[in-house]
């Protein structure tokens, strides 16, 4: 993916990044700088850079559901997360965007650069450096990382912005290797958690029902279906609906609706009012009819997906 735009219209700038970031509620005002923009994007499915140039202020509101996200800036600077946990964006001081909720910026001339991360992709090497199964990633946007691993994370990005700008023909092993380095590089730089799951294997799973489970419980935070276990486990869609049947009495696709479950009631146990919101929790594990959800979230735990964030 190579994307690049500039030009000198205020309002077309203001679309251009509600659109690229998902955002809403975008302003712009002029500043005693002549006004131009400039918004460049390069990278794969699993990591990309971005840069921009943006000569006047800018505020608004960002949800970033699906990716992980460190920003800096060369010139310029404002707010992340204005009037919560407000981090100052600075030159040379790299910030992890909140994740998983909506949160404001307010930034003004700014030379701004961004590494942004799949987010499964993230979780997924996150799983393997920390050896658990793969689960959400939660970094501390307001704990600022130690200045030696900000140098550390500045060479890995000097090196990985030279594989991924550079010349059209780099090879995807490249890429992967890069995009690798570098995913482990922020893990390592910026302070986070990890959301860890229990697997619970329902009684009498034995054979390829019990790896079908096994793999719906690691692989629960990504799109996979049915179809996608019995793959797995090479077995035909209706043999993996049997072999559920016979050996623990439900049907796969209900098993794993309720991990989800499980793992949205967890993330809302361990959030606190105000710093995420019911739908974006259930959006984030495959839940978009947010009607539906609640019923089948309060048939399972007796009480709305409301009450348990709230409590």
């Amino acid at each position: 993916m190579r994307f690049e735009t500039s030009g000198v219209d205020l309002d077309a700038a203001v679309h251009l990044y509600e659109d690229a970031y998902e955002g809403a509620g975008f302003g712009a005002a002029r500043t005693d700088r002549s006004f131009g923009y400039r918004f460049r994007g390069v990278g794969d499915e699993r990591m990309s850079f971005r840069s921009t140039r943006f000569d006047a202020r800018m505020r608004g509101t960002i949800e970033v559901r699906d990716e992980h996200v460190v920003t800096w800036t060369a010139d310029g600077g404002g707010t992340i997360d204005a009037g919560r946990q407000e981090v100052a964006l600075a030159p040379g001081t790299p910030v992890v965007f909140p994740n998983g909720r909506p949160f404001a910026f307010d930034l003004r001339d700014i030379r701004q650069s961004l590494v942004q991360f799949d987010r499964t992709y993230l979780e997924t090497v996150a799983a393997e450096v920390h050896g658990v199964q793969p689960g959400p990633v939660v970094f501390d946007h307001a704990e600022p990382p130690r200045p030696a691993d900000v140098r550390a994370w500045n060479h890995r990005v000097q090196r990985s912005a030279a594989t991924v700008l550079g010349s059209d023909a780099t090879s995807p092993l490249a890429l992967a290797e890069a995009a690798r380095e570098t995913a482990e590089a922020m893990l390592f730089t910026f302070p986070h958690r990890l959301v860890v799951h229990e697997i619970e294997l329902p009684q009498g799973a034995t054979g390829r029902v019990r790896e079908a489970v096994e793999y719906m419980h690691a692989f629960a935070h990504t799109p996979i279906s049915t179809t996608d276990v019995a793959e797995r486990v090479g077995l035909s869609v209706r043999g993996l609906q049997q072999a559920f049947q016979r050996q623990v009495g439900t049907a796969p696709n209900a098993l794993l609706r309720g991990i989800r479950l499980d793992r949205v009631r967890d993330e809302l146990r361990s959030a606190r009012p105000g710093e995420t919101t019911v739908g974006s929790v259930a959006v984030r594990w495959g839940f978009a009819h947010l009607g539906r959800f609640s019923s089948a979230y309060a048939l399972r735990f007796g009480q709305y997906p409301r009450d348990t964030l709230q409590g």
